[in-house]
């Protein structure tokens, strides 16, 4: 009987050779370069923003700001709806309870902000919870759940605005002080330093988005996400990854109401619980990308600056367009226009669009 050599059939090692262990697409290897990769580019990311307010002017950096801002809110609304896959029409409300949490305790008891900040994050959680638990016991989803959020964004606005306690109508002024107190996070008009605190928000929202989408938590929350029925069957304790993901979104959205107060050293019913604050969640994460960590971002750079620019142009239009001059709603109209042309060209957003192609 003869034997057959194996030597040199294709993919069979040598005698003595040893074998290289292949590495599958599910390794776990790959899981954490990608992460230390995605961690690396928000490093850089970061850093390079962080030069930003000692190369613009003042208007300029308002306007970075402002962009912070929405980065901030995108960002909370995305854990909750992007990864979370609950659509919220409501995050008004919880920037709202940050903002005047920020406010009474500043202006009524003279508490620091940086308090205020974590004070109303888990009022914020707490709220988002119990909103989020009354929501999904009734078995609200979909449309009946946005419609159910945005619901009681509206209560929220409502019963501002009849309280005594919270000013009405009137809203709370901010003092101003006559030298700059990190205590009360209050600095001189066009300080860096105010573009360097929602920075540092906005990082940790990054930061803390990859750690908590990579962890056994952030992994069931989208397995429940993609087919409730099937992680409910291997065990998955759906209302209790739900309302986790709730309450991180909601915490994290109130540090943008608290910081507003700050910058603007005013809040009213509808600079914080307003439709628009909503709005202003929603738009730069759909146009970046839902579900995905720089979607927000991307968005948010987009939105920002043409935001200003609407502005401008319904402050002080050219001659070609002076029929807009005082007109409202144009920055509505333009973002629901976005909107469209990106469902339509790029339905995963800007920057899934163009993950997805460079990946192909």
């Amino acid at each position: 009987m003869s034997a057959t050599s194996t030597a040199g059939r294709p993919g069979t090692p040598a005698p003595g050779a040893t074998r290289r262990p292949s590495v599958g697409l599910d390794d776990p290897r790959l899981k954490d370069r990608s992460t230390s990769r995605t961690y690396a580019a928000l490093a850089l990311i970061v850093a390079l923003l962080a030069v930003l307010p000692l190369l613009l002017d003042e208007q300029t950096e308002a306007v970075a700001i402002r962009t912070l801002i929405f980065a901030i809110l995108a960002v909370g609304w995305n854990l909750m709806s992007g990864y979370g896959g609950m659509f919220s029409f409501g995050h008004a409300a919880f920037f709202g309870i940050g903002a005047y949490t920020d406010a009474y305790l500043l202006v009524e008891h003279g508490v620091s902000p940086w308090i205020s900040m974590l004070v109303g994050a888990a009022i914020s959680a707490a709220a988002g919870t119990l909103i989020a638990f009354l929501c999904l016991r009734y078995r609200l989803a979909g449309a009946y759940f946005a419609l159910a959020t945005f619901a009681f964004a509206q209560v929220f606005l409502l019963a501002v605005q009849n309280l005594d306690f919270l000013r009405r109508t009137e809203g709370f002024n901010v003092p101003l002080l006559l030298e700059d107190s990190w205590s009360m996070m209050q600095f001189e008009q066009g300080s860096p330093i105010y573009f360097w605190i929602p920075l540092a928000v906005l990082a940790l929202g990054l930061f803390g988005t990859v750690a908590f989408v990579n962890s056994r938590a952030g992994q069931y929350v989208q397995a429940v996400r993609d087919d409730e029925v099937a992680a409910a069957s291997l065990g998955i304790r759906v209302m209790r990854y739900r309302l986790v993901t709730v309450a991180l979104s909601c915490a994290f959205t109130s540090l943008a109401g608290a910081f507003y107060t700050q910058y603007y050293f005013f809040v009213g019913p509808e600079q914080a619980f307003g439709s628009g604050v909503s709005v202003n969640a929603i738009v730069p994460a759909v146009i970046g990308g839902i579900g995905t960590v720089f979607g927000p971002l991307v968005g948010a750079l987009v939105v920002g600056p043409l935001s200003e620019w609407i502005a401008q142009i319904l402050r002080d239009p050219p001659e070609s367009l002076a029929f807009l001059q005082g007109v409202t709603g144009l920055d509505v109209a333009i973002y629901a226009a976005l909107l469209v042309l990106i469902v339509l060209f790029m339905p995963k957003g800007i920057y899934g669009t163009l993950r997805d192609r460079f990946r192909s």
